[in-house]
């Protein structure tokens, strides 16, 4: 049987503002991204995006929009990893600055393309921002990296 990952990421904005709350990661995926994670076993994918943020920011969101999947193949071990991407400007409680996966805060959205983004964030801002795909896949393996073609 195949390894299957499952993952989230969310973008949570305010549009009387016109900022969206970033996070520049430590961890893995090192760089400015949109704050997610994991899926644990037994959880639903909403459920586990308003976990990831409230850990990762300190608000509690709702109201999560799909705003597209991305759905990395690798060709040589059959895993698949999904990332469920998600946008909302229901949010509530009081913003944590840091937390073990890095520094949060709000940044204008015309701003974002001229951060130091994670690899590869870059080219999926249309999802968020533009509802402009609704699917990235790539495939991938230990010997290329895989470039995600835009559905």
């Amino acid at each position: 049987m195949s390894k299957v990952t499952l993952t989230n990421m969310c973008m949570i904005y305010n549009e009387e503002t016109n900022q969206v709350l970033v996070q520049n990661r430590l961890k893995s995926w090192k760089g400015i991204a949109f704050p997610g994670g994991k899926v644990e076993d037994g959880e639903s994918l909403i459920d586990s995006a308003i976990r990831e943020i409230k850990e990762e920011t300190g608000l509690t969101v709702s109201h999560l929009e799909p705003c597209g999947v991305i759905n990395w193949f690798n060709n040589e071990t059959g895993e698949r990893y999904f990332v469920f991407n998600y946008r909302t400007d229901v949010y509530s409680g009081e913003l944590l600055e840091h937390t073990d996966e890095g520094t949060v805060f709000w940044v204008n959205r015309e701003d974002l393309p001229k951060l130091n983004l994670a690899e590869g964030m870059q080219e999926r801002l249309p999802m968020f921002l533009d509802k402009a795909y609704s699917e990235g896949f790539a495939v991938w393996n230990n010997h290329e990296p895989g470039h995600i073609k835009w559905q």
